[in-house]
């Protein structure tokens, strides 16, 4: 027969892999879980000077794009909000950053370019302020994409793209040269859409 004391120790031997299960159960269980919710965290000015928090679009696709008024890859503001228009009702959305880091080619003010984008290329996906992408004054959200979500890539010029999927995962990087329209994009894109 056991001792009152073996039978303890027993029962405490079986009860602690329990315990320590519910315990890590109750952790964020992956890395990718905790840099979702630190893109999430990101607190952004929006073109029209309001605080906009990232976490308004959680549970949406996202595309985040640095943008210039006077590149030769400016056009594909077109293209942008020619896939925002396509994918819009299905949880898509676009964030551009505009920029003068590459050439000197964003030296507008935020009014002049949100009125650019709206006059030239009928822009209504959302805008932000003016930031630098690059370098000492780099903005918290772009030091995040360049070293430390899932993929990061240091911004080589202007339109360089970062695919996010609903949790916030940051899921792909596309350079300048890719065109938002282009199907390595837009097939990505519906995958992440597909419910």
């Amino acid at each position: 027969m056991m001792t009152k004391n073996l039978r303890t120790m027993v029962a405490l031997l079986f009860a602690l892999p329990l315990s320590l299960m519910t315990s890590l159960a109750s952790q964020p269980n992956s890395k990718a879980g905790d840099m979702a919710s630190k893109l999430f965290g990101f607190t952004v000015k929006t073109i029209d000077g309001k605080e906009r928090s990232l976490s308004e679009y959680e549970g949406k696709v996202v595309l985040i794009v640095n943008v210039a008024s006077e590149c030769g890859y400016t056009p594909q503001y077109k293209d942008l909000q020619d896939i925002y228009q396509k994918y819009k009702d299905k949880g898509f959305v676009i964030l551009g950053f505009p920029s003068n880091d590459f050439g000197q080619q964003e030296p507008g003010t935020d009014p002049q370019i949100k009125k650019f984008c709206e006059t030239k290329y009928n822009v209504t996906f959302d805008l932000f302020s003016k930031i630098e992408v690059k370098g000492n004054d780099q903005a918290p959200l772009y030091k995040y994409l360049t070293t430390e979500c899932e993929v990061p890539h240091d911004i080589t010029w202007n339109f360089n793209k970062f695919l996010v999927d609903r949790t916030g995962k940051v899921v792909d990087y596309f350079p300048s040269k890719v065109k938002p329209t282009d199907t390595a994009l837009t097939k990505k894109i519906e995958e992440l859409l597909v419910p």
